[in-house]
């Protein structure tokens, strides 16, 4: 067996920027929900892909409840959950995944997308219309557009 063999062959590695999602802070369980239920429908999670939620420290209560086996990863401050997930991308993911979600249409993951794509693996970007930057969408093997949370909580209210 070679090491460098990838040990996660198919698994994907999902990671969420859920204040990206919502539009800004996590501050109810239901906007949480929202995000989830959006997040399912957009990419179909499964139970063997391994999933990243990163959010400040105020919305950390409402994501742990919505996403109850997901690494949990909390850090306040300016650009603070991108910079936890940015941390995971570190963390030598194209040899263990060979398919990154990533759901945040913000530029600063550029270039961990970038690397990502000329190591191999196939990078899927799930994002608002909005708030996606564009040479975050050129980077992307693929985008996938996000429907807007507060849509699905209403129309799972009726």
């Amino acid at each position: 067996m070679k090491t460098s063999e990838r040990i996660d062959m198919g698994r994907r590695l999902v990671l969420i920027d859920i204040e990206n999602v919502v539009g800004g802070l996590v501050c109810s369980e239901t906007s949480a929900d929202a995000a989830r239920r959006a997040i399912d429908r957009a990419i179909g999670t499964d139970c063997d892909d391994h999933v990243v939620v990163a959010t400040c420290h105020k919305g950390y209560p409402y994501v742990a409840w919505c996403w109850p086996t997901a690494r949990r990863l909390v850090r306040s401050g300016r650009d603070g959950a991108d910079l936890e997930l940015l941390g995971v991308l570190d963390e030598d993911v194209a040899s263990r995944f060979e398919h990154v979600v990533l759901v945040s249409g913000d530029g600063i993951f550029t270039d961990a997308v970038t690397e990502l794509g000329r190591r191999g693996v196939q990078v899927t970007v799930v994002s608002r219309r909005r708030p996606l930057s564009n040479r975050l969408r050129f980077a992307a093997a693929r985008v996938v557009h996000l429907e807007e949370p507060r849509a699905a909580a209403t129309s799972s209210a009726s």
